[in-house]
This record gives C-alpha cells, structure tokens and sequence, in this order.
C-alpha cells in the first residue's frame, strides 16, 4: 500500500491539459509538417474524440485521486491503458511512415510525446496498482 498518489494525480490533469493544447495548436497554428506522408491527416483526424475523453478521464481520476474516492484509482488505470495504446499506436505510425526523420524538432516533439504517452501510462498503471483507498 502506498500513500495518496497527490503529485501523480496533478501530473494526470497536466497531461490532459497538454492533450488539450496540443489539439488547440493543431487546429489553430497547425502543428502539421511542412511535408506530411499520405494519410496523415487522415489518422490524426481520427484522434480528437478519443483524446478528449482519455483528457476528461484524466482531469476526473486526478480530481478525484485528490479527494481520496475509490473511483479515481479505477479511472486511473482504465486511463493508464489508453496513454500506452496512444503512445503505441502514434509510435507505430510515425514509424511506418518516416515521421521521426522529417526534421529534428519533428523527431524531439513526436518522439517526446509517444515516449511520455508510455512511460507515464506505465507509471500511472504501476503507482495506482499499488494504491489502495482505505
């Protein structure tokens, strides 16, 4: 058992205001490539509903992790799964299509992001499986 996972639970709800942000930037100041392979658009199209749920789902586990609710460690690691997935999968695409070799700020800001989506979805999924709300 460990103690209330306070600064894991801040560290969820900044990351679903970078997901917010960075879907803000994409459709206003166009965080595109210059080049983008075929398909681009496309996948990342298909992303905006299922990163703003998985961004609500963080501000509420984080919420309620803070209030101490058991329903905040079972939304955590419900979420901990869909940060892996989208790491994973955004991974697999940039991957598949050269998207890490495009430019060196393309390669530091996708690489970043997939890395963070997995390693901090790790780390949620083993904080939170120790966790337990008395």
């Amino acid at each position: 058992m460990i103690s209330k996972p306070s600064s894991l639970a801040i560290l969820m709800i900044i990351t679903a205001i970078g997901i917010f942000g960075f879907w803000v930037g994409f459709f206003t100041i166009g965080l595109a490539p210059e080049n983008p392979p075929p398909g681009y658009f496309v996948f990342e199209y298909s992303f905006p509903v299922a990163d703003t749920v998985l961004a609500v789902a963080l501000i509420c586990s984080g919420i309620l992790l803070l209030r101490d609710h058991p329903a905040g460690r079972d939304l955590g690691l419900a979420c901990s799964g869909a940060l892996i997935f989208l790491g994973l999968i955004d991974t697999s695409f940039n991957l598949m299509n050269e998207m890490y070799t495009i430019s060196a700020i393309d390669t530091v800001l996708n690489g970043f992001i997939n890395a963070y989506c997995i390693i901090f979805g790790a780390g949620v999924f083993i904080v939170l499986k120790k966790y337990r709300i008395q």
